[in-house]
């Protein structure tokens, strides 16, 4: 019998009914005549480029074959080498960055200051026009930099190419709610404005003292949670949400219209943590998967939507001391170096997504997937002998060679555990070997797994932590029923 492993992570409120966790795996449909019509790919690792100095990455922006980075409070500038130089080290505040350029410049908005990288002359200056407010987020449109005013509705503008003169004029606000402005996003060149409840659309106009108007018809009455969620991918805009009667939901633009892309189980863990305003994202395309990478710092967890696919997973690093899974260490993204470059939200350094490295920076990437024994309607809720569970997936992929021991020394050691009471309590932790290098023709195996007790139910969990490319098509339930 196939066992129904493959899927999105799905927690309900009650595990009872729903008790999918995915981890560090995310599904890929395999529609010409694969062996399965999808299989679960381990997400990538990421090697270490450059460890530098500073606290943790903060942001991160690629223009004219270089990489900028905020780390801390220093500004740097790294080549195609990995080399870095310092530019600067008084960049204020210690929360996330938002950086863009205009081709001559970089602008970096710190809330609530704001400071000009001149690309030409390489001098870095805060922003001293007496004029400037303040910045949240920025954004480019037609040569002007677009930002938002801390604590206001007032979106601004700057001096055409020049982002350190600022007009005193040069503001509108958000007029059709009387919410104030929370982030925002330049996409196709259209201005989207989210304000805590509502969110409206602008453009160039091309008007002569403020160029920016907005769209007619262009509203939403859906706001934003968290000003570092909004993100933009697959020719859409993405963010968190928040609006007059609740909060916590994902959602994703089509034309002007928000389009819900959370599930009630993410929207439930969402809804749990404590706090939600510090909600960070970024996006990233590989292998045709358009990910949407949204980070919880104080909750310590990390939700990741794939567009290709429409499902989501969880990305974490397991704690080395603890052994407890944590959030996904990155916090900013950007295309580099023809790689997927990513900024160490947790310490001073940058790497890029690899597939052939099997931790997250230097800290342990652990995979893990649990679901339920049958697939849904075939529980009849009497008891069940488990005789065996066989997975169906790539062995032999460790990048370690067989040893003496293969069940102390092989990198791809999976561990099987079980739950009879929909997932409250567990077993202990059965281990069996994915194979050294080369053992293609492993099986994967657990054998005399017992009988289905109390609720007649079963959820299976496996999880592994070695060094290896994993490629799981299914897994084989050998099960027989009773009368009992």
């Amino acid at each position: 019998m196939k066992s129904p492993i493959l899927g999105a992570a799905y927690v309900a409120r009650s595990i009872n009914a729903a008790d999918n966790r995915l981890i560090n795996l995310y599904p890929e449909s395999t529609p010409d005549g694969g062996k399965t019509a999808a299989y679960f790919q381990r997400v990538p690792g990421i090697t270490i480029a450059n460890p530098i100095l500073g606290d943790y990455v903060r942001g991160i922006w690629a223009v004219n074959s270089y990489l900028y980075v905020v780390s801390g409070s220093y500004f740097y500038k790294f080549d195609t080498d990995w080399n870095a130089t310092q530019i600067a080290d008084n960049v204020g505040g210690t929360g996330p960055v938002s950086m863009v350029d205009n081709g001559r410049q970089i602008f970096i908005a710190t809330n609530p200051k704001g400071y000009i990288y001149n690309l030409d002359s390489g001098v870095f200056a805060q922003i001293g026009d007496p004029d400037f407010p303040g910045a949240v987020t920025v954004g480019y449109v037609n040569g002007y930099f677009v930002f938002n005013e801390p604590n206001s509705a007032r979106v601004w503008v700057t001096a055409l190419y020049d982002g350190a003169s600022i007009d005193p004029l040069s503001f509108a606000s958000a007029e059709a709610s009387p919410d104030n402005v929370v982030s925002l996003i330049v996409d196709h060149k259209e201005i989207w404005i989210f304000g805590n409840n509502s969110t409206e659309v602008w453009y160039d106009a091309g008007q002569p003292d403020y160029p920016l108007a907005p769209i007619q018809g262009a509203f939403l009455e859906t706001g934003c949670a968290a000003p570092y969620s909004v993100a933009k991918m697959d020719n859409s805009v993405f963010w968190l949400a928040a609006d007059a009667r609740g909060y916590g939901m994902v959602y994703r633009a089509r034309g002007y219209q928000p389009q819900r892309i959370s599930t009630h189980a993410i929207e439930y863990a969402i809804q749990s943590y404590a706090t939600i305003s510090d909600a960070i994202a970024y996006t990233y395309q590989q292998d045709g998967h358009f990910f949407y990478v949204l980070t919880f710092p104080t909750a310590n967890v990390t939700w990741v939507y794939d567009a290709a696919t429409n499902m989501w997973h969880q990305r974490a690093h397991t704690d080395a001391e603890t052994g407890q899974i944590q959030r996904h260490s990155p916090s900013c993204a950007a295309a580099f170096n023809n790689k997927n470059v990513v900024g160490d939200g947790l310490a001073g350094q940058i790497g890029y997504y690899d597939f052939e490295e099997y931790k997250e920076f230097d800290r342990v990437q652990t995979w893990l997937r649990s679901w339920r024994a049958l697939p849904t309607g075939q529980n009849d809720l009497k008891r069940t002998a488990h005789h065996s569970l066989q997975l169906d997936c790539e062995a032999g992929a460790s990048d370690l060679p067989v040893l003496s021991s293969e069940m102390s020394t092989s990198a791809m050691i999976v561990g099987l555990r079980w739950s009879d009471d929909g997932g409250h309590n567990w077993s202990n932790q059965h281990f069996q070997t994915m194979g050294g290098q080369g053992e293609t023709g492993k099986r994967v195996i657990w054998r005399r797994l017992g009988m289905t007790t109390k609720l007649r139910d079963r959820v299976y969990e496996i999880s592994c932590s070695g060094r290896g490319k994993t490629a799981i098509m299914g897994v084989e339930l050998l099960a027989s029923g009773t009368n009992a």
